[in-house]
């Protein structure tokens, strides 16, 4: 077997190009496809042969291929687990309990980060976190020119600050569903009807920008940053079924596999038409 740069030779004939352009792509796509192959082949299949299951005839003669794992799941399940195992079956379930270390590593790090991380104790809260995202990015636009009484955001909601449902004014944007945080170094921009647009003008102080600087930056939340702490938070809460987590992540998926789809076949009509801009992957080794 021989290999250069760009080519894989195998008993003298050429099998595979090695640094083909848009080769990621094509095992991206490849996998994809046959991970949708085979959900939606063994989905279909159970059904059918569920619906021409005899129980009278062994499963063996009757040329089934998935109710036996089925079957052999439902014998732990219901003989062994409930016999010998008192109910431990399931985190070592069979082609499951891969699931069983990770899950026990990330435990241990969430019972960390809940419990013993110095953050807890003395950093902010997440929904501190998040109200001190907001407000160092107002003090920053602020400063910039921005008039944070006025300006819209892309969506026609208050981008800086806006009304809660109360009818307080509070900061806008993603972090407004901790708008109700009370907090030191926030108290003394509010006031009678919320956050008080001129001491927002007006009254920062140094050490309340240094103040949220520093809990944007030290979000206990995993022990990550602001945008990452915020942004596992809602996890901790789930505010819509699993038919719509399903829906949504399959509809997230396919457009960002229609998008690549897009852009990589522009590629190729590109490199077939002679005009392909950028580094020529023949000759650089860092690109596959």
């Amino acid at each position: 077997m021989l290999m250069n740069q760009s080519k894989i030779y195998l008993f003298g004939s050429e099998v595979v190009t090695y640094r083909s352009k848009g080769a990621e792509a094509t095992r991206l796509i490849r996998r994809g496809a046959k991970a949708g192959l085979i959900v939606f082949w063994a989905g279909a299949m159970n059904l059918f042969e569920v619906a021409h299951f005899v129980p009278e005839k062994p499963m063996y003669e009757q040329g089934l291929i998935l109710l036996p794992h089925l079957a052999t799941l439902g014998a732990f399940l219901l003989v062994f687990k409930a016999l010998y195992f008192g109910g431990v079956y399931d985190t070592w379930a069979p082609e499951g309990g891969d699931g069983l270390y990770p899950g026990f590593i990330a435990c241990c790090f969430v019972w960390f980060n809940n419990t013993a991380y110095p953050s807890e104790f003395y950093g902010p809260t997440g929904p501190e976190a998040s109200q001190a995202q907001a407000f160092t990015f107002l003090v920053r636009d602020q400063r910039l020119g921005a008039n944070v009484g006025s300006a819209q955001g892309p969506t026609g909601l208050g981008k800086y600050l806006m009304r809660s449902p109360t009818g307080e004014v509070i900061f806008g944007g993603e972090t407004m569903r901790f708008w109700d945080l009370r907090a030191p170094w926030l108290e003394p921009l509010r006031g009678p009807n919320g956050l008080d647009l001129s001491r927002l003008k007006k009254d920062i102080q140094p050490w309340q920008e240094r103040r949220s600087a520093e809990y944007m930056t030290h979000a206990p939340l995993g022990s990550l940053n602001s945008v990452g702490g915020v942004a596992t938070e809602i996890n901790a809460v789930n505010y819509v079924s699993p038919r719509s987590w399903l829906a949504t992540s399959h509809f997230v998926l396919g457009f960002f596999f229609f998008v690549g789809h897009l852009w990589h076949a522009g590629r190729a009509r590109a490199a077939a038409a002679g005009f392909e801009k950028g580094i020529d992957r023949d000759l650089n080794l860092f690109f596959p």
